[in-house]
């Protein structure tokens, strides 16, 4: 890290066995005590700097001792030892001070918006405004090139032990059916666009039928959608793809790429990973991406409640998916207050207009719920016994359509744990990994604005199920997909698919299944023509992954330039007004509502 550079050492690397070296240093400095010492900052650490006070060097105390917080300096000294007694334990740079003989101010720092310090609490928006300063943090230099490291661990996995071929695909396209909302780029023909990829996948799967076996890319991928905690308008995918290959092959395959680029830190990785159904994962943890480090699982209570005369209920149970389940809160009545309990009743209400009724653990082991007036002693200590019910437990009841009591119950699983967790309860070992593979998803799902009509769950490049290829044909609504996802510790970090590589099935689905204009897609429906071979592939989503290794609960944290969560560049106030002659050669004009123009004017 010293070579091509005027530097002889880094901040981060003096020790006792450099006592008596001449050394040149260039950083920040972090902070100048009394005119006496200097602590000067780099990438790699620190670095206490004695500053002279013989009249020799005047020159260099006046300069360290008037330059301000922050400014770059270039130094050169003789490492010595510590007084005794005065080393500190806690910087790796600790036993050793430089005394400086020479210096020079390379650049002063003007006033400064907020202190580079990790301790020092700053609002998001002011560390986007000046993401330069807050990348000087030690928390995001680490963050950087821990990503910088993991990236490097998966070429050397993927090119070098198994053969993969890195491709740059294009990033100026066209517009790809179904999926997510893709950016629009004006072009200077008339009335036509390209699209910012949501994903290289055509491309991908082009690069199979022209022969390239493996390909990889470290894709930056685009999405026209609002930014949440984990998610960016453009974010970064390790893309992969093979051909010849099958579901179990991927999984091996990015198994073992985790494994290899791991970081040590972290510790080790066990595989094979679990694997658990789409619906098995909807059944049990109430949705597709289940934080399995900890329980409170859904429990099926409608077999129990069949048996009992309570009238309301049963007539849920008659309807062709209707059902009853339960998660049970341990602890519930010590941790949560009545508020809390009220909240998720109302979370569920409003967000999936599912009723929950609570159902309480009383010392006496009695039970306290508007249900109990319908169920007798006996019929109580079996929803105890089913439920596994123990003193101060709350039991969260749903009954309904299957998926909206599934999803509402896993809802509340995920709120109820943070409540335990605010009031001190330890529930999920931020150190623990869990991973899991969630795998035969349908292939599609009703649209939420005709549920007469299908899209697609993942993709309409998906296949269908070996199995259940004959039911898209009859009744698609009932065909499993081979789409896989990788969870880690709830939340989704991978997901592919082994694709569709006929031409006739593919048009199908495009034309007949999605009712979609296949013209849009001629490019590859005819290059399916021309001897694909079976492929597949999956697309991991590197910042939310390194994130989750960093333990951040934001991906702005592990991005070097990110946006803001409504996908502003606060720093260089992108997007931005252009000029009506500046969109004239893309026959664009703009037609503004009064209130803009006048905002614009001012």
């Amino acid at each position: 890290v010293n070579s091509f550079v005027a530097r002889t050492n880094t901040c981060g690397e003096l020790r006792a066995a450099h006592v008596g070296q001449e050394v040149t240093l260039c950083g920040w400095i972090q902070y100048q005590r009394q005119g006496l010492f200097l602590v000067l900052r780099d990438f790699q650490g620190l670095t206490q700097l004695v500053i002279p006070q013989d009249e020799a060097h005047s020159h260099v105390r006046k300069l360290l001792s008037s330059a301000p917080v922050e400014s770059v300096v270039q130094v050169t000294g003789i490492v010595s030892s510590r007084p005794p007694g005065q080393e500190n334990v806690k910087m790796p740079t600790g036993d050793i001070e430089v005394k400086v003989e020479t210096a020079e101010v390379l650049n002063f720092c003007k006033k400064l918006p907020f202190e580079i310090k990790d301790f020092i609490k700053k609002s998001e928006a002011l560390r986007m405004q000046y993401r330069y300063l807050d990348l000087r943090s030690s928390r995001l230099q680490h963050n950087l090139r821990l990503r910088s490291r993991v990236v490097m661990r998966m070429r050397e996995y993927l090119c070098n032990h198994h053969g993969f071929v890195d491709v740059e695909t294009p990033t100026l396209f066209k517009r790809t059916p179904g999926g997510a909302k893709e950016f629009l780029v004006p072009s200077r023909e008339v009335g036509k666009f390209y699209s910012l990829p949501q994903s290289p996948q055509q491309f991908k799967q082009l690069l199979m039928i022209g022969g390239l076996d493996r390909y990889f890319q470290v894709a930056r991928c685009y999405r026209d959608e609002g930014s949440r905690p984990d998610r960016q308008p453009e974010f970064t995918q390790i893309d992969i793809e093979m051909s010849f290959v099958d579901q179990a092959g991927i999984q091996s395959l990015i198994e073992g790429l985790l494994q290899y680029s791991w970081p040590e830190e972290r510790g080790p990785i066990t595989t094979p990973f679990p694997s658990m159904t789409y619906e098995e994962a909807l059944a049990t943890y109430g949705t597709d991406k289940p934080d399995t480090r900890f329980g409170m699982e859904i429990v099926d209570i409608s077999d129990a409640l069949r048996r009992w005369d309570v009238r309301f209920v049963q007539n849920v149970l008659s309807y062709p998916h209707g059902t009853a389940k339960a998660i049970c809160i341990p602890q519930g009545v010590r941790y949560l207050k009545n508020k809390d309990l009220e909240s998720l009743k109302e979370a569920a209400k409003s967000q999936f207009n599912q009723e929950i009724v609570d159902v309480i653990c009383r010392p006496d082991e009695s039970l306290k719920s508007l249900l109990t007036k319908f169920l007798g002693e006996e019929q109580q200590s079996e929803l105890k016994q089913v439920l596994n019910m123990q003193v101060d437990d709350v039991v969260l009841l749903a009954a309904g359509d299957h998926k909206r009591v599934c999803s509402a119950l896993g809802s509340l699983r995920l709120e109820s744990a943070d409540l335990l967790e605010a009031a001190g309860m330890v529930l999920r070992d931020p150190t623990a990994l869990h991973f899991l593979w969630v795998v035969d998803f349908p292939l599609f799902l009703p649209k939420e604005e005709n549920p007469t009509e299908l899209e697609s769950a993942h993709h309409p490049f998906t296949a269908p199920h070996p199995s259940d290829t004959n039911l898209l044909y009859s009744d698609p609504a009932k065909v499993r997909s081979q789409h896989y996802d990788l969870v880690l510790n709830g939340s989704e970090i991978g997901g592919g698919s082994i694709r569709i590589h006929d031409a006739e099935q593919q048009r199908f689905v495009l034309e007949k299944v999605l009712k979609e204009d296949s013209e849009v897609l001629s490019h590859l429906l005819e290059a399916l023509e021309f001897g694909a071979p079976p492929h597949g592939g999956i697309a991991l989503g590197l910042d939310r992954l390194i994130s989750l290794i960093v333990g951040s609960p934001s991906i702005r944290d592990v991005i070097a330039f990110p946006k803001s969560f409504k996908g502003r560049d606060l720093m260089g106030n992108a997007p931005d007004y252009v000029t009506p002659e500046e969109l004239e050669p893309y026959h664009i004009h703009v037609s503004w509502p009064v209130a803009e123009t006048e905002a614009k004017k001012n």
